[in-house]
């Protein structure tokens, strides 16, 4: 099994290191499932625990002091599952897997979503703040009445842990280099960045030699309006997988979702590229038509890595344990 994750494309971690072994850790957990569909609910799991990373506890905070987690789980014969905007729910990926495995739908949300994760086992009203999170909300004066003025509120503080920070400006990162058995790095560094934690959304893809599997979870973006719905459980979005390859994206979301981020990648294995290429391929015209910042890794049937963003650091793991 070869399983390759990520913890976000976003600015430099202030705990490179500890965030470096967790992800090692997600990675070769995953490794050592036999399906890919197993690896990665395995290998993101571990990082949905991790209230160093923006999914399950430590998750972004909306505007209404709630946090929400969303994901999206794809297997190469197309098959989706994906659920959003779930209070409570550490592990949203298991319960897109629900969604896929046990529904006839693809993507279930909110309260409905939530009960679902109940009626199958997956543990809901689970306290997700961390001590981060919590310090960070205690620092603001939250909005009273309707959503009008939380939208006013929030609008020069979206998509930002750090609300006196600045936007991101990223530029593009070499992708990243080949690895041994289990490899991690963090590619490349911005002129200017801000403070964004709230990227980092992690994901996960597997390849065992004969199947592909993608997912991608996340508490979505710092200080969004309550309710609001980003790229990850959006297939083509923040994930997609084909017979071709696996994709899973972390950014900038609602740019991320107007271009398809994670089919764009596909797409361009299924011209010809390897992963490595799609990826890169990929970052350089997303960046050219949005002007913002994201990252994806892949793995495509040929059993090819591949990861680029043009974020400050997108950090990552690999393990292949292949008999």
């Amino acid at each position: 099994m070869q399983v390759l994750v990520h913890g976000g494309a976003g600015s430099d971690p202030d705990d490179p290191e500890p965030r470096r072994d967790v992800l090692d850790r997600a990675a070769d957990r995953g490794a050592a499932e036999s399906e890919p569909v197993d690896a990665v609910e395995a290998a993101v799991a571990v990082l949905e625990s991790d209230p160093r990373f923006n999914a399950g506890v430590g998750s972004a905070v909306q505007s209404d002091g709630v946090i929400r987690t969303d994901a999206g789980l794809m297997t190469d014969d197309r098959s989706v599952g994906a659920a959003c905007s779930m209070p409570g729910v550490e592990h949203a990926l298991r319960v897109a897997r629900v969604v896929k495995e046990e529904t006839p739908h693809g993507f279930v949300s909110g309260d409905h979503a939530v009960a679902l994760a109940d009626a199958f086992g997956v543990e809901t009203g689970v306290d997700l703040w961390s001590t981060r999170t919590r310090e960070q909300w205690a620092d603001l004066e939250p909005p009273t009445g309707d959503s009008g003025a939380h939208l006013e509120w929030i609008r020069d503080r979206y998509g930002r842990s750090d609300p006196g920070g600045r936007d991101d400006d990223g530029s593009n990162g070499d992708p990243e280099r080949p690895a041994d058995d289990l490899d991690h790095d963090t590619v490349g560094r911005s002129p200017t960045s801000s403070d964004p934690k709230d990227h980092d959304t992690v994901g996960a893809v597997a390849f065992d030699g004969d199947s592909l599997a993608a997912a991608t979870s996340t508490g979505g973006r710092w200080l969004a309006l309550a309710g609001r719905v980003g790229d990850v459980p959006q297939v083509g979005s923040g994930f997609y997988c084909s017979p071709a390859a696996a994709v899973s994206a972390t950014g900038a979301g609602e740019d991320i979702a107007r271009v398809t981020l994670s089919r764009r990648v596909a797409r361009h294995v299924e011209r010809g590229c390897d992963a490595e290429e799609a990826a890169t391929l990929a970052i350089d015209e997303f960046g050219e038509l949005t002007g913002s910042t994201a990252g994806v890794i892949a793995i495509d049937a040929r059993g090819t890595l591949g990861s680029a963003y043009n974020s400050a650091a997108m950090q990552t793991a690999r393990a292949d344990r292949r008999s």
